[in-house]
């Protein structure tokens, strides 16, 4: 079963969304909320595989929730849920570190087949009643390292490089404390297991040196 939280600041496009997924027999809706603060608390609190977020709700809704929810829960996967159909609101969506993107007057046919694919690990762009391109949406998919900080990723080129926490420390005018804290929250959102899988994620991205380019977050 796929555990499913719906965020919507209207209770009738809740029930509509829990109807429909009830219905497909595969998911179970773990949580709802209804504006942004209570959003937040709901995903740190609340075990899921997938977040229906609705973009316009009051209380700290809006883009810049999406990168407060990955922040809260970096392996939480994001569905989209907004009435905006223009390309440049979906891309905004995938650049705050959404997975998909569902306009509501599609809900009713495709919400089931977003959800699916966002589980799985897929990306899901849909506006109006066309998926986008499988180019486009490479594109546009967020990758992990787009969750760190940038001195996250300052920390990240040094530990690429193979120096010690204590040279990271003395470069970045750091204690070797921070950058443990650093290290430890860079393996989180990463979702990596120790540092030689850093180094190969680093080299693999381009993350381990001056070709890294992405670094304003």
């Amino acid at each position: 079963m796929i555990r499913v939280l719906l965020a919507d600041d209207h209770a009738v496009m809740r029930d509509c969304l829990l109807h429909i997924l009830e219905a497909a027999q595969s998911f179970v809706v773990a949580g709802q909320s209804s504006d942004g603060e209570s959003t937040l608390a709901l995903v740190r609190s609340t075990n899921a595989d997938v977040l229906v977020l609705d973009l316009t709700m009051p209380a700290g809704g809006g883009i810049g929730l999406i990168e407060r929810i990955r922040a809260a829960n970096p392996r939480l996967r994001v569905l989209v849920l907004s009435m905006h159909a223009e390309p440049h609101v979906m891309e905004r969506a995938f650049k705050a570190g959404a997975d998909g993107y569902l306009t509501k007057e599609s809900a009713g046919t495709d919400l089931v087949l977003a959800v699916r694919k966002v589980a799985h690990g897929e990306a899901y762009a849909g506006l109006g009643h066309a998926e986008r391109s499988p180019q486009r949406l490479e594109r546009l998919t967020p990758q992990p390292h787009d969750a760190l900080t940038s001195r996250e990723r300052e920390v990240l080129r040094h530990l690429a490089a193979g120096e010690t926490s204590r040279r990271i420390a003395d470069v970045l005018d750091l204690t070797p404390q921070t950058v443990s804290t650093h290290k430890k929250h860079i393996l989180e959102k990463l979702a990596l297991a120790n540092d030689a899988a850093l180094i190969r994620y680093a080299m693999r991205h381009g993350l381990d040196g001056e070709g890294d380019e992405s670094g304003v977050d």
